[in-house]
């Protein structure tokens, strides 16, 4: 016991007062995660949508992220991350009030659209402000620290909102933006005074990182291929969020309680595991062998779900679901952080937010496409396969980003 509670101590610390409270500012705001969890259930229970309109709905919130993304990358690199924080947060908030009153399908659409742009809009400008107060030994459990409060809140967040979901699913929007406004009031009063926050000087004599002068992200060749499979990552990766809820509740007939705590499973072990394994292996393999296993464990969850069956099947599911993320997504941040620059990080971290975006529209579009003509067994299947070739993929590209 005294070991662990030792690699515990050792594994946070170092990390510096504004990481903590960055990561407090994310706990807070995915406590409150509470919406995106049971979109799909809400769709086409409550609102009536079929599996293809539902599928169209979650298409355009990945369209909604991958422009809010693209603009949050955009702005933090010409006003700051402070601000596309705040603005994010308590706009994005006011807007979840705004989704209860929107029913038919057209009003839904550009409601759910608006809510992603501005609420995706935080991602490139939250991890610019992981990377600039982080010490530079710390980069990858900085992300580590923020990952995990994200994931102790999304532990939170499914929980409470499959209990606030057997009441009336219109509870889960203001709890949503409850939390997302208040999380940017504690931002706000925090680190409005704080350096870091404002656009980097350009002046002559500032040198740029060696590594990175100026690089433009889009005309890196070799990161938009590890964008690529970061993308085909988060397609296979992210079907735990849009179709899998659905795959609950139709196959396994769970009620909202048990759906929410599946959900939330993930989110309690990574918030566990995370930051000691990244300790723990971090520094003694190369980030290829971390990102290729990651990948090879999501492969393993999804074919479990078709050689048998029985509500274990599904935690198991969950366990390697949550190792592929803890084994993969802190080391892909880490490798966007060294492939970028001081004057060009917010378009590296954009670039990167992207994929997750772009799989926010190509997931769930396919998922429901393949379920309505194929059915749940075929769409594992698919998930496996692709995650076994993204495998592949990293093996190469991740090897040669180091090398170069």
């Amino acid at each position: 016991m005294v070991k662990i509670l030792t690699l515990y101590r050792n594994a946070f610390g170092g990390l510096s007062r504004e990481a903590w409270l960055l990561a407090a500012v994310m706990f807070i705001n995915r406590s409150g995660a509470m919406v995106v969890p049971f979109l799909s259930v809400y769709l086409t229970e409550s609102l009536g949508f079929s599996v293809r309109e539902t599928g169209i709905l979650l298409s355009l919130f990945g369209v909604g992220s991958m422009c809010g993304t693209f603009l949050g990358g955009w702005l933090t690199d010409r006003i700051g991350h402070f601000r596309v924080q705040f603005f994010s947060l308590v706009l994005g908030g006011g807007w979840f009030f705004v989704m209860v009153q929107l029913q038919r399908f057209e009003l839904f659409a550009g409601g759910i659209f608006l809510l992603s742009l501005l609420t995706e809009s935080l991602r490139p400008a939250n991890a610019s402000s992981v990377s600039s107060y982080a010490r530079p030994e710390n980069v990858t459990r900085a992300f580590s620290l923020n990952r995990m409060a994200i994931n102790l809140g999304f532990s939170i967040g499914p929980a409470l909102g499959g209990v606030l979901a057997t009441v009336s699913y219109q509870w889960l929007f203001m709890a949503d933006g409850l939390t997302c406004i208040t999380a940017g009031a504690i931002f706000y009063f925090y680190f409005r005074h704080r350096q870091g926050h404002a656009p980097l000087p350009k002046p002559a004599e500032a040198a740029a990182p060696a590594a990175a002068p100026d690089r433009n992200p889009y005309r890196d060749g070799l990161f938009l291929l590890f964008t690529v499979l970061c993308c085909f990552f988060a397609v296979a990766f992210f079907q735990f969020f849009s179709t899998m809820p659905l795959y609950y509740r139709q196959v396994y007939q769970l009620s909202e309680l048990q759906i929410g705590a599946l959900l939330a499973s993930n989110g309690l072990m990574v918030f566990l595991l995370e930051m000691i394994i990244v300790y723990l292996v971090g520094d003694r393999f190369p980030l290829w062998k971390m990102i290729v296993t990651g990948l090879l464990l999501l492969a393993m969850a999804f074919a479990l779900l078709n050689l048998t069956y029985g509500f274990l099947v599904l935690l198991l599911s969950v366990l390697l679901m949550s190792l592929s993320e803890i084994l993969a997504m802190p080391f892909m941040s880490t490798l966007t952080v060294h492939r970028s620059g001081l004057r060009n990080r917010g378009s590296y971290m954009a670039l990167y937010s992207l994929a997750y975006s772009a799989a926010h529209i190509i997931g769930p579009f396919v998922g429901t496409r393949t379920i309505a003509s194929f059915g749940f067994d075929t769409l594992w299947w698919a998930g496996c396969g692709l995650s076994v070739l993204t495998a592949g993929g990293f093996y190469v590209v991740v090897r040669r980003l180091q090398a170069a």
